[in-house]
C-alpha cells in the first residue's frame, strides 16, 4: 500500500521564515501556504515549490495549494482549515508564522504605550496562534500531528522592535507550552525562538541595530532563515518533543 503524504499548512508562507517553511517541508509533505494580500508572490512561491522533487510518491492532487487569509480574523482563518481540508483531505503539521509588530526604539518608554500596538500585537501573537490551533484541533487529533508556532527571542530576553512585540510573543511561548497540556497525548505543540533573521523584515533595522545584535552573539553572526525552516521542520517530524520553545539565536541569550 503507498505511504500517506502528510499535509503541512503554513501560515504567512509566502516570504521569509514561511517561504523557507514551505521549501524544507516540500519534498516530504504537500503544502498549504497561506498570504494576506501578495497573490503573485504566493503563485511565485508555489512554482518554486512545484520544481522541488517529492521524496514519497503521491498521486494526490495539488500537491501544494495557496490560501488567502488575514490571520487577525477569526472567520477568515476557520475558513482557511475548511479550504485545507476540503483541498487536501487531511492535516498533519500546523505552522503558525503569522504574526505583528511596529519598528520602535524598544529602550524609548514614550513608543511603547499605544493602545493599537498592543491590541495589535496581542491579536496576531497571540489569539490568532490560539484560534489557528482550536480550529485544526480535532483535524491534528486524527493525524497525531504537530503544531509549531514561530516566537522571538524578544520573549525571552527583553529586546526587539517594541514592547507589545516583546510581551505577546513571550505570551505565546507560554501559550504553546499551555497548549501542550491541554491536547496531549494526540498533538505535539512547540515554538521556535529566532534571533534577528536577515529577512525582508529583518534588514528594515539599521546597520548599527544590526551590528549589534551580531556582536552580541556568541558565534557572531545571525541565524540564517534556512537554519531556522530546518529546526520547524525538525520539530513536524520529531515524535517526542512537546511544550518546548527552541531558541535560534547563535547565542545571544546564552
Amino acid at each position: 500500500m503507498a505511504a500517506v503524504q502528510k499535509v503541512a499548512l503554513i501560515t504567512a508562507g509566502t516570504a521569509g521564515l514561511g517561504a523557507a517553511i514551505a521549501r524544507v517541508l516540500a519534498p516530504d509533505f504537500r503544502v498549504v501556504i497561506n498570504y494576506a494580500n501578495n497573490s503573485s508572490r504566493a503563485e511565485d512561491v508555489l512554482k518554486e515549490l512545484n520544481n522541488i522533487p517529492g521524496t514519497v510518491s503521491s498521486q494526490a492532487s495539488p500537491r501544494f495549494h495557496a490560501i488567502k487569509a488575514d490571520i487577525g480574523n477569526r472567520d477568515a482563518i476557520n475558513s482557511l482549515v475548511q479550504e485545507t481540508i476540503s483541498t487536501m483531505g487531511r492535516l498533519d503539521v500546523v505552522v503558525s508564522n503569522a504574526g505583528y509588530t511596529r519598528l520602535t526604539n524598544f529602550m524609548d518608554f514614550d513608543e511603547q504605550h499605544f493602545d493599537e500596538d498592543w491590541d495589535k500585537c496581542f491579536l496576531y501573537n497571540v489569539k490568532a496562534h490560539m484560534w489557528l490551533a482550536y480550529a485544526v484541533r480535532e483535524h491534528l487529533d486524527k493525524s497525531e500531528g504537530a503544531f509549531i508556532t514561530t516566537a522571538s527571542i524578544a520573549g525571552v530576553k527583553p529586546s526587539g522592535s517594541s514592547l507589545p512585540y516583546a510581551v505577546t510573543k513571550a505570551a505565546s511561548i507560554h501559550l504553546t507550552k499551555c497548549l501542550a497540556n491541554i491536547c496531549a497525548p494526540k498533538i505535539r505543540f512547540n515554538s521556535v525562538a529566532p534571533g534577528l533573521m536577515l529577512t525582508e523584515w529583518g534588514l528594515k533595522f539599521s546597520e548599527q541595530k544590526i551590528e549589534a545584535h551580531r556582536n552580541g552573539t556568541k558565534l557572531k553572526r545571525l541565524p540564517e532563515v534556512d537554519d531556522v525552516a530546518e529546526q520547524v521542520r525538525t520539530l513536524a517530524l520529531s515524535k517526542s518533543m512537546t511544550g518546548q520553545n527552541v531558541i535560534i539565536d547563535c547565542g545571544l541569550t546564552s
